[in-house]
């Protein structure tokens, strides 16, 4: 426990809580605790718990050097900011629930109760934070950190019906941590699968952007019947067959795309699960037989923009994620791009255009095996090129749309609108330096002739 407690956050903690009435009475726990004992690297938030008043030593604690950030009087919770690093206190406490709410009945209790209405055993292990005691309360901790065993301190079915996003929390860290099941917990997921559904979309889309990058961790959400709840869209994907292209159906196509990416954006991420969205419903069959998937890029895109607020993403994700899965198939077939469509991606991606090759890469190599690919260095080198020469904000017409009106001596409509495009396409085609206003005036006076 030396790390955790040599952390200076921790350490500047400690030294304030040790001048108060509550030294000896307060306790690491959670997942500051499972990542010092299993090396791995700590986040800069802290989970603290204690048999008192955690809203009182928070405030003392804002009163003595530390930030007091929040209190919950209801659920005996305060965050306070310390050295950079987050603190969240929690008074011991044990809960109730009753089948009709989700929300508990929460009362005073002891360590033990605390241990155990908590996720899993391996997140009850606590630390004093005066000594460096380690304790488990529930008796397994320890053992199942060591085997790597995500076990419930109560029975799973109970700990899943009184937050139902543990399951998705179950699922998660088993990928992230490497861990195993325990005997039963599945089987207690399937059968509670359903409770889902009274979890708000936001801390669904919170869990679930943690473990988009996880392909076997999508497949078991599918598996344990919880995707239902999450995203629906994608179990339309499952035996969609592509034709001669593709040696896997779309959905599993699609993890393996996101495998390629091997990849912590979460931009990227879901723009890779959802690229394909759209080919179940757009799926044809041609006279000579092969399987098409006409504008499956243009429904795709709309269906990841719904898909995306049902789940209260921010506007950037999903304005990023839309426009990344509308374009994914423009560099499918060009080897080597000419530098009028590498302008046109530049003005269209803009600083979305390093992802779009990303995920058109990763697709690329999900295809059958001995299809061509593209060369992502070389077209993405091509485009740096390029760019260095005609910036975005350069591919647009060099001359104010007041100008063009002054100089066809017309009002604003169509015509004008015509015009602009015509000359944005000179500077896209390389006709037109995006700085020579004189060579712009005298190509839109011969357009106007």
């Amino acid at each position: 426990m030396e790390t955790l407690l040599e952390q200076p956050a921790v350490k500047a903690l400690q030294d304030l809580v040790n001048r108060s009435e509550w030294a000896g009475q307060v306790w690491l726990v959670g997942g500051c605790v499972r990542d010092a004992l299993l090396n791995r690297k700590l986040s800069g938030d802290f989970d603290l718990v204690l048999e008192g008043d955690s809203i009182a030593l928070a405030q003392w604690l804002g009163e003595n050097g530390a930030k007091h950030l929040a209190t919950y009087p209801r659920f005996g919770t305060a965050m306070v900011r310390l050295s950079h690093a987050q603190f969240e206190f929690v008074s011991a406490r044990r809960e109730s629930y009753v089948p009709s709410s989700r929300k508990p009945q929460v009362e005073s209790g002891t360590l033990l109760d605390d241990a155990r209405r908590r996720d899993f055993t391996c997140n009850a292990l606590m630390v004093n934070l005066k000594d460096g005691r380690l304790m488990d309360l529930v008796g397994t901790g320890l053992e199942d950190l060591r085997d790597r065993m995500l076990r419930t301190p109560l029975d799973p079915r109970q700990t899943f019906f009184d937050d139902p996003l543990r399951m998705l929390r179950a699922i998660r860290f088993r990928h992230q941590l490497s861990f195993e099941y325990a005997p039963g917990l599945t089987d207690s997921i399937k059968d509670e699968a359903h409770r889902l559904q009274s979890i708000s979309a936001e801390r669904i889309r919170d869990e679930f952007s943690k473990m988009v990058c996880y392909p076997e961790a999508l497949r078991e959400m599918c598996a344990f019947g919880l995707m239902p709840y999450i995203m629906p869209e994608v179990l339309d994907m499952h035996g969609v067959e592509q034709g001669k292209w593709h040696h896997l159906d779309v959905w599993d196509h699609t993890l393996l795309v996101i495998a390629n990416a091997a990849s912590n954006d979460l931009i990227l991420n879901l723009s890779c699960l959802l690229h394909d969205v759209g080919k179940p419903s757009t799926r044809t069959i041609d006279e000579k037989g092969d399987t098409r998937f006409f504008s499956h890029e243009v429904v795709g895109a709309e269906m990841s923009r719904m898909i995306l607020r049902r789940l209260r993403y921010d506007n950037e994700t999903i304005d990023a994620v839309s426009l990344l899965v509308k374009n994914h198939m423009r560099l499918s077939s060009a080897p080597k791009l000419s530098a009028p469509a590498a302008r046109r991606l530049i003005r269209d991606l803009d600083d979305q255009l390093e992802r779009l090759i990303l995920l058109v890469d990763a697709d690329a190599r999900a295809l059958k095996p001995g299809v061509k690919t593209i060369n992502a260095p070389a077209i993405y080198a091509q485009i740096q090129e390029v760019s260095a020469q005609t910036p975005a904000a350069t591919i647009k017409s060099p001359i104010s749309g007041q100008e063009v009106m002054a100089i066809l001596g017309l009002p604003p409509g169509p015509t004008i609108g015509e015009a602009m495009r015509f000359l944005t396409e000179q500077v896209i085609e390389g006709h037109l330096p995006p700085d020579d206003l004189e060579a712009a005036r005298q190509m839109l006076t011969e357009w106007k002739s």
